[in-house]
């Protein structure tokens, strides 16, 4: 299959082109980046791709006032059906963005920056493919749109999988957090542990591969410059803008409790604690929206549900509201950020609390990733389930010679079990553990899970089935 580039953005290509089947097509010189919606209904979508015609990095005290800046010309366009059009930005906000947004949540023991991403990039796009459940299109300008053609991907070189922390590590900083809950700091943080291995070759391998495997309901890759590369198996919705003749509508979606997807619905429906987690969410998330919403316009258009994703179970709610005339996109994320579903209640002090505990900065991680399009639409994932690739470009854009990461986290409360909230960690990374799995290692070993590190070796009294 060859498929060329139109000549107009209205041309229909002539085959329906899936996530995967992109990956494998973009050109090898060409940069990358692509939002991937899996599992149909209101969540699969669409999905977009595109080579990038700029890139900008910010870092320091002025990333707020260059990101208010560069989405400036984002309009509120009154439009039918909220797609890409070919016009905007690819973005990604950093986790630490927060410290300019919240500089008192930084604590004294901040954690090592030893990764060095941008608090944000941005990337701008002026035409990339489009495709729906009904066809696959060119929007935008046309010329900027490589031609597609299949290739197999080259398999990357992984090392051993390994966790920066022991399993009594990350229960020692459980139990801290539950101390500070009875002292009466916060009511919930989220602490998070990070895995790794060393990588070597194609970003777009490791990502047809994790597609296959997680189906993300809000998934990403993005090829940036200095050697940097992300792909987010996100099941989760940060923000979306909407313009709309009644203005400017704006839903979130957060998630807290989570369960094997091979243990059954009812565990986690019935459970008080996974409730009253995702109703302090709710309530924290309509206080952030509420800071740039019209007042009374903010309702949870969504009570409690349960979601199940290929490995895990979900507790999910939506909660809805219609932005200010006055604000645009950057006011709603500087309202909103960093997403509260993965800080805690309260949001401020969880931020500190975390930074405190935590030993390396998230990055990308449990920042945002997704598309702002110059019409107004937007939708940014929450940057969960997201494998950070870190090092040296290699031959080509999708090439990278270092690290990739992956962290996963749970909400603690005071009814917190650091055992228990340790294994629902592992439960998080079982997604990454599978992607890595079926994908050539170093040493061609099987992965599975043991104290703090994922080895060849299953944990006594788990299920293995996850």
């Amino acid at each position: 299959m060859s498929i060329p580039s139109p000549t107009n953005s209205a041309t229909a290509l002539p085959n329906h082109v899936d996530p995967e089947r992109l990956l494998a097509a973009w050109p090898r010189d060409q940069r990358l980046a692509m939002l991937a919606s899996h599992g149909g209904g209101p969540f699969g979508r669409f999905t977009f791709a595109a080579s990038p015609v700029s890139e900008i990095e910010l870092r320091g005290p002025k990333t707020l006032e260059r990101l208010r800046s560069e989405l400036a010309g984002v309009g509120s366009t009154n439009i039918t059906d909220p797609l890409p059009s070919g016009h905007g930005y690819f973005v990604m906000l950093s986790y630490d963005l927060f410290r300019h947004l919240e500089p008192t949540a930084i604590s004294e023991q901040t954690p090592t920056d030893d990764r060095d991403w941008p608090d944000a990039i941005l990337l701008r796009c002026e035409g990339g493919i489009l495709q729906t459940d009904e066809t696959t299109t060119i929007c935008g300008d046309p010329s900027v749109v490589p031609p597609l053609v299949p290739r197999e991907l080259p398999r990357p070189k992984i090392g051993p999988l390994q966790g920066d922390l022991q399993a009594e590590e990350y229960q020692r900083g459980v139990a801290s957090v539950i101390e500070h809950v009875h002292a009466g700091n916060c009511f919930q943080a989220n602490l998070a542990q990070r895995f790794g291995a060393d990588f070597s070759g194609s970003i777009r391998s490791l990502a047809a591969t994790a597609f296959e495997v997680a189906a993300p309901r809000y998934g990403a890759v993005l090829e940036f410059g200095h050697g940097r590369s992300i792909v987010s198996l996100s099941p989760e919705l940060f923000l979306e803008t909407r313009p709309g003749p009644d203005g400017v509508r704006v839903r979130t979606r957060p998630i807290k409790g989570t369960r094997p997807s091979d243990r059954t619905i009812e565990e986690l429906a019935t459970s008080e604690k996974d409730t009253a987690e995702l109703n302090m969410i709710i309530d924290l998330m309509r206080n952030d929206l509420g800071r740039v919403c019209r007042i009374g316009s903010i309702e949870v258009s969504q009570p409690r549900s349960i979601e199940t994703h290929p490995t895990v179970h979900h507790g999910i709610a939506e909660i809805s509201g219609v932005l200010r005339p006055e604000f645009d996109v950057a006011d709603l994320i500087v309202a909103a950020f960093p997403p509260g579903s993965v800080t805690g209640a309260p949001k401020v002090q969880a931020m500190r609390i975390i930074d405190e505990l935590e030993p390396v900065r998230r990055g990308p991680y449990c920042g945002a990733i997704g598309w702002i399009d110059d019409s107004g639409f937007s939708v940014l994932n929450v940057a969960i389930r997201t494998i950070i690739a870190t090092g040296t470009r290699g031959d080509s854009p999708d090439e990278i010679v270092g690290r990739i990461d992956y962290h996963a986290g749970c909400g603690i409360v005071a009814e917190s079990n650091p055992l228990d909230e340790y294994l629902e960690s592992l439960d998080k990374a079982e997604v990454f553990r599978r992607t890595i799995e079926r994908m050539p290692a170093a040493d061609e070993r099987p992965f599975r899970r043991d104290a703090g590190v994922l080895l060849p070796k299953a944990q006594p009294g788990r299920p293995d089935s996850r």
